[in-house]
């Protein structure tokens, strides 16, 4: 059962709004987390455009590879000010990060200040502030600063399934350029917008809108449109914002970098559009033979859970894992209405989600 003390923690965290346009709340948050985790550890900070994260452990030193590492984000997206007032109804805790991701993020903190000392192996807590933003400024950032383990452990909502896999993502502008003339004389002017919207139409012809949940690449079109103020002007500049999604096994974008994807999605788009591509985030991928998978199921199994294997559409800080080479999976509490009015987490999930948490991580090898 949980206890008072613990419940006081939790709603001292959800009240710190630590959105991406709050640094100082963001930092707030960090510090909070860091002072839970306790003395006797070395709490290493990063920083990368002004996005703060931090790595505890053990020692004086970085160890030369975790055996494993605990990740949880503690920035949350905007919401209204009484949506940081957390609120309980039942086994229900309402607030904003209550399900994504703060309370999984306490767990983890609970249980490194636990066992950290005593485990046989080198264990890292990895905190990390812009995960709805993107996440490069945090586990991408110290991926690259040379932080690296066997097997990770991201905190993200699961009710103690196991997300092994999620798709990558690209985010494409298209433009055009026309030529300007009165709308009653098109004949006159090249329509750039047609142009886009044609290219629009052969990238959704190679990757459809399904009409239902499938495990394949999707484009979304966010946006189309032009500088024009009048109804009967062609326009002569037309641009489209697309959100793409693909799967670890997609050859035309897995392993493939931003001039590879620039290349491919131009030869669908046709002639006379521009594709941009500032990024292309990896998907995720972790083996479901891999022993520490088996052992974190096991241990999710054990508390009278399944332990299930999950795919998600959306992309998540795992993805800077396998992109270099280090396994990890999403392993988080229950609960529901991420992002929305009604997030909440399921309180009923939290000492399951610890339990199995320890287990799992008394039963590592090193």
């Amino acid at each position: 059962m949980l206890d008072e003390a613990w419940l006081t923690a939790a709603d001292e965290l959800l009240r710190i709004p630590s959105t991406a346009d709050r640094p100082g709340e963001l930092a707030r948050a960090l510090d909070w987390m860091i002072d839970r985790a306790g003395p006797g550890f070395t709490a290493e900070r990063f920083e990368s455009r002004g996005k703060p994260s931090a790595l505890i452990y053990r020692g004086d030193v970085r160890p030369g590879r975790f055996r494993i590492i605990l990740n949880g984000h503690l920035d949350v997206v905007p919401a209204p000010d009484e949506l940081f007032t957390p609120r309980r109804s039942g086994d229900r805790l309402y607030a904003r990060g209550a399900q994504d991701m703060k309370l999984s993020a306490l767990v983890m903190t609970d249980v490194f200040r636990e066992l950290a000392p005593v485990l046989p192996y080198p264990l890292g807590l990895q905190l990390v502030l812009d995960e709805e933003v993107g996440g490069r400024d945090g586990t991408g950032h110290q991926i690259e600063a040379g932080v690296t383990t066997d097997f990770a452990v991201i905190g993200e909502m699961s009710r103690l399934d196991i997300t092994v896999e999620s798709k990558g993502l690209i985010d494409v502008t298209l433009t055009a350029e026309g030529r300007a003339a009165h709308g009653a004389y098109p004949w006159l002017g090249d329509n750039a917008l047609l142009t886009v919207v044609g290219a629009v139409r052969a990238l959704l012809d190679r990757y459809p809108v399904p009409d239902s949940e499938v495990w394949r690449t999707t484009i979304n079109v966010a946006k189309i449109d032009t500088p024009n103020i009048a109804f009967n002007q062609v326009p002569a500049a037309a641009s489209a914002w697309l959100n793409l999604r693909f799967p670890p096994t997609d050859p035309d974008f897995t392993g493939r970098g931003v001039a590879e994807v620039t290349t491919h999605l131009s030869e669908i788009a046709g002639p006379g559009v521009a594709v941009g591509v500032a990024h292309v985030d990896a998907p995720h991928l972790a083996q479901r033979d891999h022993p520490d998978v088996t052992a974190l199921r096991r241990a999710a199994r054990a508390q009278g859970y399944d332990g299930a294997f999950l795919r998600r559409h959306g992309a998540g800080d795992g993805r800077f894992y396998f992109q270099a080479g280090m396994a990890a999976v999403a392993f988080g509490i229950g609960g529901d209405g991420q992002h929305g009015p009604d997030e909440h987490a399921d309180l009923r999930t939290i000492m399951p989600y610890r339990d199995a948490l320890r287990e799992f991580l008394l039963s590592v090898r090193s």
